[in-house]
């Protein structure tokens, strides 16, 4: 019999019973009588006759009967006050304590099962907060003693500490009914018990945790702010330093709702993704790809040939998409919008101070109420010997770098095979470089699933690009006018002669010369931050890049909403920042998209999964496209629908990966997925299909087995 129906026929008993009780209703005089019956008793034998009060009390207040207030006062009338409160709250603590276990025993997996991402930040917040909930629940009277039972089942708070601060919350109503049972033959009542002053008394008695823990705040607060002075007025409520994703949404949600802001940016506007990052690379790749398909048109029923690639005009076309999508970063929008844009480097003075040097060697002071930090981050380039000498590229420079030139790099060695690495590896060997890929891991795209990694590795290879995973760059140099790379494997010694050298290594944040040193902000390989973005000081906040975790400019736009609303309305009411569905992609051929867990991760975590795949090489539009490679694949608990995770890779896998992302934010399972149409012939089917799949692997065969007999049954 499954746990949720032994609860509802536990609940259908208890509920009968308390429906019995209710026809012969208790009331004072029975009560007494009672009493009174078990004095004797209570005389001769003191210890049985408290050791079997004490065994119904928790049996009652397990099964939530409503017997328990007239159960506490018959224990002050029988055991006198301090016996009474002792015997009651011991009693009152471990029937609740069971009926707890009982409610997450039966239906806790249930409920999380089905409900599983609506209630994750429920759960987030009872793992931080949950005793202070569960100590004001218990001080308040009018919330019913089995209603905090069964809720505080369903969250992750720790059985011992449900037990712990229940025994406490509940000491103070036990002492004013035990106390009330001691003056039994007096009481006329129970409405007398409860005064409404007694009950402002223990709503305010519950409230003392938070209040204790936001003078807390307030005091840490205060120290943090100890050594600086601040200001009279503030010159502006948010200043903003840097101009890339993050600092142009936190200076846009300021501007938006009416905020005096600026935004302080030392080189370009939109940052590292429109001028090196997203925009230029995405231009390059598919510039590449039409390059690739031509030299393929035979897959198409078209002739095969050469195309007549002039370098320069690509990177001239890269540079030209860069400016036609400037204009939606640029200052004079911002500006336009009510953003203070100045041109300069930004440097915190103190924690409400930024001192602004301009181009033209002035500098100036703002004193801002709050300040949010997006620096970004810069390529990481390696101590390797011999580097500098090499004239090395990195996704900063390379732009500018190969914009002049009349061919592609003849020989190209691109370190590392992360995503920006393997993008650019592709393209460069599509439009004509010989391309070797160096990458010290056991394999490219480390982070993804083994299976993703294969199908681009394959691509790549076909391709032309050499790749060379297992393999530690030792050092550079040049020898008879030749540049060379020299590289280690198994013991195994090579060198490796280049004409450019891409670093691809990874991205490290911006952290010096902005003042964090001078006011000791803690830092890492990242700005070190709180749920709500904020640094040590509550009023400097962090987001993108320079945060963390991730390096996505679509993260960073999302940090710096809760960045700005925290900044602008945190003494109101801050907001966590949420990172449960977070989707990322590597534009590769195939793409490469993500969000959630994927099967590496889940073996790492310990975390049981079920794998639902789907082959893309099946899927009608992926045929008649010709990019019938790649597949589905979805995490979702073993047995239910509710995703966990989704790995897609194929064509266009960025944009179908956010359908996923909806469904993870939004708690939407694959049913739902698969009761949605999608149009004929797309691509996005393969979602749908997917989600087919894993209703295939859960049709209940006795289920089948009964409709071929009814249908039998039918044709007579």
């Amino acid at each position: 019999m499954k746990r949720p129906l032994i609860f509802a026929l536990v609940v259908l008993a208890v509920g009968a019973l308390a429906l019995l009780l209710r026809r012969a209703p208790i009331d004072l005089d029975m009560v007494r009588e009672q009493v009174e019956a078990l004095g004797d008793w209570q005389d001769e034998r003191p210890f049985a006759v408290i050791g079997a009060f004490f065994a119904l009390y928790v049996v009652v207040t397990a099964l939530s009967l409503p017997l328990a207030t007239w159960m506490t006062l018959g224990a002050g009338a029988l055991f006198g006050f301090w016996t009474g409160l002792v015997v009651v709250s011991f009693a009152s603590s471990i029937g609740a304590t069971l009926a707890f276990l009982a409610a997450r025993y039966l239906i806790g997996d249930w409920v999380h099962e089905r409900f599983g991402d609506r209630l994750r930040a429920i759960d987030e917040g009872m793992k931080r907060d949950g005793p202070f909930y569960l100590f004001t629940l218990r001080l308040i009277p009018a919330v019913p003693f089995f209603a905090v039972n069964l809720l505080m089942a369903l969250t992750p708070i720790r059985a011992l500490t449900f037990y712990l601060v229940s025994q406490i919350g509940m000491l103070a109503g036990t002492a004013v009914y035990v106390n009330a049972g001691t003056q039994l033959s007096r009481i006329e009542s129970l409405r007398g018990i409860l005064s409404p002053t007694l009950i402002a008394s223990f709503v305010l008695l519950g409230l003392f945790p938070w209040i204790a823990r936001f003078a807390i705040r307030l005091i840490r607060r205060r120290q943090s702010y100890a050594r600086w002075p601040r200001p009279a007025r503030y010159d502006r409520n948010l200043v903003v330093i840097g101009g890339g994703a993050a600092g142009l949404v936190s200076a846009y949600i300021a501007a938006a709702v009416k905020a005096k802001v600026t935004l302080v940016e030392s080189h370009k506007m939109g940052g590292d993704c429109l001028n090196y990052g997203c925009v230029p690379s995405k231009a390059l790749i598919r510039s590449a790809k039409l390059a690739h398909q031509i030299r393929h048109a035979d897959h198409y029923g078209l002739e095969p040939g050469t195309p007549q690639l002039s370098f320069a005009r690509v990177f001239e076309r890269i540079a030209e998409v860069i400016r036609a999508i400037e204009p939606h970063d640029s200052a004079e929008r911002y500006e336009g919008l009510g953003v203070e844009v100045v041109h300069g480097h930004a440097r915190l003075v103190d924690p409400w101070t930024v001192e602004i040097s301009e181009p033209d060697g002035q500098s100036r002071r703002l004193t801002s109420r709050a300040i949010v930090l997006a620096t970004g981050a810069a390529p990481f380039v390696p101590p390797l010997p011999g580097l500098e000498a090499t004239g090395y590229l990195t996704s900063d420079t390379l732009w500018e770098a190969m914009r002049g030139r009349d061919a592609a790099p003849r020989r190209l060695v691109v370190l590392g095979g992360g995503p920006i690495g393997c993008e650019l590896a592709q393209s460069f060997a599509r439009l004509g470089s010989e391309v070797t890929l160096v990458e010290m891991l056991p394999r490219i795209l480390i982070r993804e699933d083994e299976d993703a990694a294969a199908v681009v590795q394959a691509s790549m290879e076909a391709d032309g690009v050499t790749l060379l995973t297992g393999h530690k760059a030792l050092s550079c140099g040049a020898a008879k006018g030749e540049k060379w790379i020299e590289v280690e494997a198994d013991g195994e010694r090579r060198r490796i002669a280049f004409d450019d050298l891409l670093v691809a290594v990874g991205r490290a944040a911006r952290l010096k010369g902005y003042g964090l040193e001078e006011l000791g902000i803690p830092t890492g390989r990242v700005i070190e931050t709180n749920d709500y973005l904020e640094t040590l000081y509550p009023n400097i906040y962090a987001a993108g890049d320079v945060a963390g975790p991730y390096q996505f400019t679509h993260t960073a736009g999302h940090q710096a909403w809760f960045a700005a609303v925290n900044a602008l309305f945190g003494m109101v009411w801050r907001f966590r920042v949420d990172y449960s569905a977070i989707p990322w992609a590597t534009f590769t051929d195939p793409e490469v998209a993500r969000v959630g867990l994927n099967e590496q991760e889940a073996r790492e975590q310990g975390i049981a999964v079920e794998v639902t795949r789907y082959g893309i090489d099946d899927l009608d539009r992926a045929i008649a496209d010709g990019a019938a490679r790649g597949f589905v694949k979805v995490l979702t608990p073993p047995g239910k629908d509710r995703i966990l995770g989704v790995t897609i890779v194929g064509e266009h896998a960025g944009d179908l990966l956010a359908e996923f992302v909806l469904a993870k934010k939004h708690g939407l399972g694959l049913g739902r997925i698969l009761g949605t149409i999608h149009t004929y012939p797309t691509l996005a089917e393969a979602n749908k299909y997917a989600a087919g799949e894993w209703r295939k692997a859960h049709v209940n065969p006795r289920l089948l087995a009964h409709l071929e007999r009814f249908h039998a049954w039918r044709r007579g």
